[in-house]
């Protein structure tokens, strides 16, 4: 696996990721639009901390800084 997100990207997935979580655990969000937020929420940290999004792929995007070598 090629990294394909970069700094910013990761940082956002994050941030939103918790926000997720902060609603389902407040009640904000609940039943079963509050399992996928945090389905959604899970999708977002894994790919953070791997620095690969499947879905970028698929579209040939990358936010990653290009190397000058």
């Amino acid at each position: 696996m090629t990294k394909n997100m970069g700094g910013t990207d990761k940082i956002t997935r994050l941030l939103v990721a918790a926000v997720l979580v902060i609603l389902y655990t407040n009640g904000t969000i609940t039943g079963s639009l509050g399992w996928i937020a945090l389905a959604l929420a899970g999708i977002f940290i894994v790919t953070s901390l791997i620095s690969f999004c499947p879905l970028y792929t698929l579209f040939g995007i990358s936010t990653c800084k290009k190397s000058k070598t």
